[in-house]
């Protein structure tokens, strides 16, 4: 053994991120009692929740359901304040389930991984951090999310602008003092909307680049109180029978067919659930807004003439609306807002249509377009989304067998088995990652509790079957990505460009990157191969199981 390898501290599993994936998988683990350790980048626990700290950052998931349901005991033992809360409170819930379950003592923290690499005559990986620290693992894990690899070098020149540049996904603890600023906030998805309805009372003046139009729903937020949390609360056993098996893991699913109601009919389901103040009228509304051009046009018609409007400015119409042909309601994330449309008609708030007349580059005293228009501004904060999918994980140097580079692997083609394991890179496993339901169509509590019980089963086959290294078949990749790509493609989302299929990177395969097949299919489906011994993959070498510290 090398000095090198004698340095490395010996583990059954490490996982990566300390997330609601991390945690979970971490603690699973912990209680089955294997040596499992947890690294993470931030200085704390809370993974989106702890680097998503933008002013407006807020849940879209209905707060009682974003929730783990492996212990009734901690799920009444922590009171939400409203329907929808900001992000200091979602952080101080993680810290409150870190704390429950005595997380953090197996956590490194300010430990980013750099380098993983599998050595084939050991059946183990190899891992590097940037702080120096080795780990020598029979498992990889990577519970890195969906959304956490942000664009962040966007534009040319951005290293010389004078003022403030921030990525939300990057957004300092203590806050950028916007109050009398000139402020510009590039880019009008979901965060961008958070962000700009919420500083807009404060800045001085802002300034808005607007590329992409998007669909917008209302959220109703209402404060909760003791009633409220005790109906809830009440609620733990139907919510843990319930979310894991609807389409989207949410706790309401699509209940109408299109086919069956009359125009009427159909315009009272849209009203009736766009009332409701949340994402159902994207997720339980008509499913096959999803699948036929002629559903999906009339949803959003329907969506469109509501946001026309509040708006009413033809101006502000053409750069804030979908216009009819572009794209259908739901093919892109659909953000929930509070009064958004609204602050457009802030004499303070500029929206500029980037459509036609791109940013061209960032100069010292703000933004330049293309035609050489200058904006002066003393903040720019960029809402231009992430690397989806696959970010998290090319960012590290992941090295499978026979030299194979899960970066050069995704950048030729984005495949994975159940979105949990990838042929080539054995006991990698993976959780939010392409072809398992994700960020895109999932409550993420739902599908992560899913994915890292699946995971943490598997591990525990292996341990209990005296084998110690497992990898996907070729056939069995092959099975799952046709499988994927077969309900993927008869989407309209697979028609979309959007970052649900990669579009929004330059050079990046296209493929959608969560299934598309159901939340309570897909459970249903692991469930199955593991019933069955794990077709699809296979499973070799003795155990090499490191007794637990």
């Amino acid at each position: 053994m090398s000095l090198e390898e004698n340095m490395a501290k010996k583990l059954d599993a490490l996982v990566i991120g300390a997330g609601v994936a991390g945690l979970y998988q971490l603690y699973q683990l912990r209680e089955q009692g294997f040596s499992v350790h947890g690294v993470e980048a931030g200085t704390d626990v809370g993974g989106t929740w702890y680097w998503n700290r933008y002013p407006g950052a807020k849940f879209d998931s209905e707060s009682y359901i974003y929730q783990y349901l492996f212990s009734e005991e901690m799920y009444k033992g922590w009171t939400w304040s409203e329907r929808f809360p900001s992000q200091p409170e979602i952080e101080r819930w993680l810290h409150y389930i870190t704390d429950t379950l005595d997380l953090r003592k197996d956590f490194s923290f300010d430990s980013k991984v750099t380098s993983a690499d599998f050595d084939e005559d050991t059946g183990r990986w190899r891992v590097q951090l940037e702080n120096g620290d080795r780990y020598d693992t029979q498992y990889l894990i990577g519970c890195t999310g969906m959304l956490s690899a942000p664009l962040t070098d966007q534009f040319p020149g951005q290293d010389t602008f004078q003022g403030t540049i921030v990525h939300t996904a990057r957004y300092p603890k203590d806050g950028i003092d916007l109050e009398g600023k000139r402020v510009g906030v590039i880019g009008i998805g979901a965060t961008g909307i958070q962000v700009i309805q919420t500083i807009a009372p404060v800045v001085e003046e802002m300034t808005v680049f607007a590329r992409t139009p998007q669909y917008v729903l209302p959220m109703k937020n209402p404060k909760y109180g003791p009633s409220e949390a005790e109906w809830y609360k009440s609620r733990f056993a139907e919510l843990k029978k319930n979310l894991p098996v609807t389409f989207t893991g949410f706790e309401y699913d699509f209940e109408h067919d299109w086919a069956d109601l009359t125009p009427q009919e159909r315009l009272d389901v849209l009203e009736d659930i766009h009332a409701d103040g949340s994402l159902k009228l994207w997720l339980a509304s008509f499913a096959d807004m999803f699948f036929k051009e002629e559903v999906s046009a009339e949803v959003s018609k329907f969506v469109r003439d509501k946001m026309i409007a509040r708006l009413k400015d033809p101006k502000l119409i053409d750069t804030l609306v979908p216009a009819a042909g572009s794209y259908g309601f739901g093919t892109h994330r659909v953000p929930l807002e509070t009064n958004y449309l609204e602050v457009y008609h802030q004499p303070n708030v500029h929206a500029v249509n980037v459509r036609q007349n791109p940013i061209a580059e960032i100069i010292a005293q703000g933004v330049k377009l293309e035609d050489g228009t200058v904006y002066d501004l003393d903040v720019i904060i960029m809402a231009v989304g992430f690397d989806a999918g696959t970010g998290a994980l090319t960012r590290i140097d992941i090295t499978g067998r026979d030299g194979l580079s899960l970066r050069d692997e995704w950048g030729k083609d984005i495949r994975t088995t159940l979105g949990m394991q990838k042929h080539g890179f054995p006991n990698l496993f993976m959780t939010g990652a392409p072809l398992a339901p994700s960020a895109a169509f999932c409550n993420m509590t739902t599908c992560l509790q899913q994915q890292t019980e699946w995971i943490t089963n598997c591990i525990a086959h292996l341990r209990n079957t005296g084998a110690s290294v497992i990898e996907p078949t070729v056939k069995g990749e092959d099975d799952w990505v046709a499988h994927h790509d077969e309900i993927a493609n008869a989407s309209l989302v697979a028609k979309t460009s959007s970052w649900y299929t990669g579009s929004n990177v330059p050079g990046k395969p296209r493929r959608v990157l969560s299934y598309f097949g159901g939340v309570g299919a897909y459970r249903q489906t692991c469930k199955d191969i593991a019933e069955q011994g794990y077709p699809g993959f296979k499973i070799s070498g003795g155990s090499q199981r490191v007794a637990a510290q």
